[in-house]
């Protein structure tokens, strides 16, 4: 079982290494995909937000977040990735996510 802490760094998304769609996804990622709202969810959405996040976290436990506005769906979206940086645990549209100005 992964535990998830409280305290998190949040930072403007910098240009992470090049996604690789065969970098690997957890077995939790594969199941959830399946079903119907996160089916919709394009990979490339999903490559385009490691690669060119528009915000990133790190949490206590070293998962990565990552969103991006997609626009065509006027969401964005986040996607989590293990602490190695390559690993897609989870992708979803954060219907909480807000930009504080």
């Amino acid at each position: 079982m992964i535990y998830h802490g409280d305290e998190c760094s949040i930072s403007k998304g910098p240009k992470a290494p090049r996604f690789n769609a065969g970098s690997g996804f957890t077995k939790y990622f594969l199941y959830i995909r399946q079903r119907s709202d996160r089916a919709k969810i394009k990979t490339e959405w999903i490559e385009e937000t490691i690669e060119n996040p528009d915000f990133m976290e790190v949490q206590s436990d070293k998962r990565i977040r990552k969103w991006r506005k997609i626009k065509e769906e006027g969401r964005f979206l986040r996607v989590i990735l293990l602490p190695d940086g390559e690993t897609v645990h989870n992708a979803f549209f954060d219907r909480r996510f807000k930009v504080l100005r």
